[in-house]
């Protein structure tokens, strides 16, 4: 017999039993082909977590590094696309959240990449998610020390590839969309990789605690969208853009690229910012 009561007992066995059981996958973490989006930018990103390469002459460029746990997927994307992780020079971000920073420092310490940030999420990112005004409570991870502070409208290049940094803060505080324009097939193509737009969960406009100008940012934000040309639209998660639908269609060989979506970036910019109006209005009607 043991000489707990038998209600200790159980619920000690279920702490065991919780400690030694692996961590249930996330479903927007599952490995993903990696694959070639267009000229010299590759997905290397999970099921929806998006992570990309820029391949260049004189090292690459990786955007977003995922989860604590999808380090692995990204390297085995970028080791089966053919280029080496010592290759990869610079790290850098669309939004210091959880699910796509906590994975920066595996990243640094597999590849020796400096790590890039917005000057807004610096804080965040070297306390390990501690900093950050909606979820520093719940979710941290290792912190990182930045190597270089990004400045609105700053071009990162390396190796004849450039891309400037937008600042569109809302998602979260120092969200950064990046564009860069490439050629591919005798045409030039504006590329955008949207930080974020969504409203996190339990975010309030008028009575935001730790951010009071959040209104502001993101009706910036939009204007900065919408005066951004698109000609290939992507994003930090592989469901702003329907990523895997598109995969499929390129791999069935699609005629045209289906990355190619102006049409697709402006629809999202449409029901993004009419999201955020009608929560916006509905905080001023309630106070």
């Amino acid at each position: 017999m043991s000489r707990f009561p038998l209600p200790l007992w159980i619920a000690l066995a279920a702490a065991s039993f919780a400690q030694d059981r692996p961590a249930q996958p996330r479903p927007d973490n599952q490995p993903f082909p990696a694959f070639r989006i267009i000229a010299n930018i590759y997905y290397v990103g999970s099921s929806d977590i998006a992570s990309y390469l820029i391949a260049t002459p004189a090292g690459h460029i990786l955007i977003n590094s995922g989860y604590e746990d999808t380090p692995p997927i990204i390297r085995d994307g970028i080791v089966k696309l053919g280029f080496k992780l010592s290759d990869v020079k610079i790290l850098l971000n669309s939004q210091a959240h959880y699910d796509h920073v906590a994975g920066q420092s595996a990243m640094q310490k597999m590849t020796g990449a400096k790590i890039y940030s917005s000057a807004r999420e610096v804080a965040v990112l070297e306390s390990g998610g501690k900093a950050d005004t909606r979820f520093g409570r719940e979710y941290t991870y290792p912190a990182v020390k930045v190597d270089h502070v990004v400045r609105d409208l700053e071009e990162v290049t390396l190796g004849g590839a450039t891309l400037v940094a937008h600042l569109t803060p809302g998602h979260s505080i120092g969200c950064t969309t990046w564009t860069m324009r490439v050629s591919d097939g005798g045409a030039t193509y504006n590329v955008v990789i949207v930080g974020g737009t969504s409203i996190n969960p339990g975010v309030q406009f008028i009575h935001h605690p730790t951010w009071p100008g959040i209104a502001d940012d993101y009706a910036r934000t939009f204007q900065v969208l919408r005066s951004l040309p698109c000609d290939v639209f992507l994003g930090a998660h592989g469901g702003y853009y329907g990523m895997q639908e598109k995969y499929r269609k390129m791999k069935a060989g699609a005629q045209v690229n289906p990355f190619i979506d102006p049409q697709g970036y402006h629809a999202f910019i449409d029901r993004s910012e009419q999201t955020f109006r009608e929560q916006l209005a509905r905080e001023k009607a309630a106070n």
